[in-house]
């Protein structure tokens, strides 16, 4: 059991519970110890804010028990529960680089060089290596090609992300990048901290004592690497850059150009000797052509004996990657090189079959058997389940093309609609994984539910898009239409709210604030809606002022509906902050005030039909704040009633029904019902084991350790 009066126990749970604020149940539980505090001090104590605030309120609490010791053995069962969410993840070796190159040529030099970094004797300095080099010269096959020769020196796995962005602003953040190593490293999502510096911190403490490889590819400056890199004497981080990095201090290792004679040795590996010997004739001609770039010269080596003419003059050595680029999309027949080009005009991170049908107008098997064909050529890349995505050199000629044979406003038009498919694909799955709750957009009503087999396929395929989805929020920003990227982002709420991993929607949710500016006065209802949705990823972040600073906007916005429910929704978002700041009072208040907004709601209104539903959520939410204040007889009476909504026909809500269950379950418990308590459990997990909300269950299993603990 976890001793209640070490200081360092109590900040390392508090640690725990802050590192779990990103999920549902991670939330559950910090509410839940901001109850057990203020029953221990008699009073409300403001939620810490960072390592500093943990520790202090540590010591307060250490001190407070020790004044009041029949508290001890009440919180060290509470501790013990909640602690073991923070529990140290398996010892996994994560194997995340790609497959090595089959021909591999020289770099003996770099090579060296990468050896030489990833041996030198700990001296308190990270050891970092940037590889530095032009697109396709060979930067990623290099470090892959090392990565897997180590493996005897990297026994406890290697890292790999690809820092690359596609639209400005588009690159991944370092909190996202922490957020998939932390994972491949065995962090379950309910302990994943929210904020990046908690991250950071997790991070270095699980690479304090391993062996591994990291490798950041297409970095972009020196600001995503700096979170990413650890003095841990047994990591090793390879930097690739197409230029030196400013201020990263990192041992420079260039990759240029192959020399003639490894660029011919790679011409045999490639094509073999018989068919190099038989092109003696162009064999000049083609090494010039393809200057020692790796990329050049495998696409060459399909046409040795047949050396394309120069097109506009000068020295095509100067850029041979776009010159066997453009070889090849002149070999293309007109509808290949439509469909190659169509597809390119937006950063897509994937391309699959029924994208790229709709991009370019042909049918789901053509496009599939272009996908293909485009890959097989070096153009593309696979990117796992039937997915594709181009390389970066390819859709940059494949865009530019696109403008000059079919123009800007083509180009925009055949992007506005692609951007209505993923539109159309984004709310049928949000309907199908959270159908019950009130939508704005005119589209939830209009397509209605996708042909999805439960919620839980749903939110899978919301999140199989989920890149695409976050780039044409992006698209449909710089084509001017904030209405679909208000629609958009509305459509993420189902995947935001259930999944959470809001350090990746949140430039999304940002670009809906943005949007609903310029639609205030054509329709306010949109305007509150996207003002709270990204105050609720504010709060997941715990960026809390600037979450009270979008409600109260979200307020604003509503009040100017003269609709009753928008205004009620932005009191009750202010209500769920107040509860995440453990201001249970406060909270009470705002959910009071919403019920009493609701008020307002006439029988003819057309938000009516969404009142019963509005009304239980606040009962629950009342539930929940009388239960923090210490007021548990009032609190089992409004969860019981928000439950028996969400149980009936007209509720039918099973989410919302397990979530009430284990608010009610941990009221039960507080209030000495243990066996209670346990059955609501129970039925809770039934419930979100089929909703497949793992993180949910993660809390009901602390709960019922604390069923199962003697109660004193």
């Amino acid at each position: 059991m976890v001793d209640p009066l070490s200081v360092s126990a109590v900040t390392g749970v508090l640690s725990a519970m802050s590192a779990s604020m990103a999920t549902e149940a991670g939330k559950a539980v910090y509410e839940s110890f901001g109850g057990v505090v203020r029953r221990a001090f008699g009073r409300e104590v403001p939620a810490p804010r960072g390592a500093q605030e943990r520790a202090a309120l540590a010591a307060l609490i250490v001190e407070r028990l020790r004044q009041e010791p029949e508290q001890a053995q009440a919180l060290a069962v509470w501790m013990g529960a909640a602690g073991a969410m923070g529990r140290s993840p398996g010892h996994g070796a994560p194997a995340l680089l790609p497959p090595s190159t089959r021909f591999f040529t020289d770099r003996a030099k770099q090579l060296a060089a990468l050896q030489r970094e990833a041996a030198r004797k700990p001296d308190g300095r990270a050891r970092i290596a940037m590889l530095v080099g032009p697109e396709l010269i060979g930067t990623t096959a290099l470090a892959v090609h090392f990565g897997h020769r180590e493996t005897e020196r990297f026994p406890d796995g290697q890292l790999y992300a690809d820092l690359r962005g596609g639209a400005l602003g588009s690159a991944p953040e370092p909190a996202v990048v922490l957020r998939y190593f932390l994972s491949r490293l065995g962090v379950p999502d309910a302990q994943l901290p929210a904020t990046l510096e908690d991250r950071v911190d997790l991070y270095r403490t699980l690479l304090a004592d391993r062996s591994l490889l990291v490798v950041l590819d297409h970095a972009q400056s020196a600001g995503q690497v700096q979170p990413l890199i650890t003095t841990a004497p047994g990591v090793f981080l390879v930097v690739i850059a197409r230029r030196p990095l400013t201020g990263l201090d990192a041992v420079p290792i260039e990759v240029g150009p192959l020399p003639e004679r490894d660029a011919k040795r790679l011409l045999v590996e490639v094509a073999g000797k018989q068919a190099v010997a038989a092109a003696r004739a162009t064999l000049p001609s083609v090494l010039e052509r393809c200057a020692g770039s790796p990329f050049a010269l495998r696409a060459a080596a399909r046409h040795l004996t047949a050396v394309p003419p120069r097109h506009g003059g000068g020295s095509t050595a100067a850029d041979p990657v776009r010159t066997v680029i453009a070889d090849r999309y002149r070999e293309f027949d007109p509808q290949l090189a439509a469909f190659y080009r169509r597809n390119a005009l937006r950063p897509w991170p994937s391309v699959s079959a029924d994208s790229a049908a709709v991009a370019a107008g042909v049918p789901h098997a053509q496009a599939a058997r272009m996908l293909a064909e485009l890959t097989a050529l070096g153009l593309l890349e696979e990117a796992g389940s039937g997915r594709y995505r181009y390389r970066p050199a390819a859709r940059k000629h494949a865009e530019q093309e696109a403008l000059r044979t079919e123009g800007a406003a083509a180009g925009a038009a055949a992007t506005a609609a692609l951007v209505e498919w993923y539109l159309h694909v984004a709310v049928r799955a949000d309907h199908r994984a959270l159908p019950k709750r009130w939508h704005v957009g005119p589209l939830f009503e209009q397509l209605g539910q996708g042909p999805y087999e439960d919620e839980g396929k749903a939110l899978a395929a919301l999140g199989e898009e989920m890149g695409n989805l976050l780039e044409a929020v992006r698209a449909a920003e710089d084509l001017g239409d904030p209405d679909t990227v208000c629609q958009l982002v509305e459509a993420l709420w189902a995947w935001q709210l259930k999944v959470g991993h809001v350090d990746v929607l949140l430039p999304a949710l940002r670009a809906g604030a943005r949007a609903a500016g310029r639609l205030r006065d054509l329709d306010p209802r949109m305007v509150a809606r996207m003002h709270t949705q990204l105050a609720h990823g504010l709060m997941e972040s715990q960026l809390y002022e600037e979450a009270e600073t979008q409600l109260r906007a979200a307020g604003d916005a509503a009040r100017a509906t003269g609709r009753p429910l928008g205004r009620a929704t932005a009191v009750e978002s202010l209500g769920l902050l107040r509860l995440r700041q453990w201001r249970f009072q406060d909270a009470l208040c705002c959910f009071e005030e919403a019920d009493r907004v609701l008020d307002g709601i006439a029988e003819d209104d057309p938000d009516a039909k969404e009142l019963p539903r509005a009304r239980a959520l606040l009962e629950r939410h009342r539930g929940r704040a009388r239960r923090g204040l210490g007021d548990l007889t009032h609190a089992d009476e409004l969860l019981s009633g928000a439950l028996a909504f969400f149980r009936s026909a007209d509720g039918g809500e099973q989410y919302n029904a397990a979530r009430t269950l284990t608010d009610l379950a941990e009221t039960r418990l507080l209030a000495g019902r243990p066996a209670e308590a346990l059955a609501l459990i129970d039925e809770a997990a039934v419930i979100l084991t089929e909703e497949k909300a793992e993180t949910h269950l993660v809390h009901l299993e602390a709960l019922r350790r604390r069923c199962r603990e003697p109660q004193r």
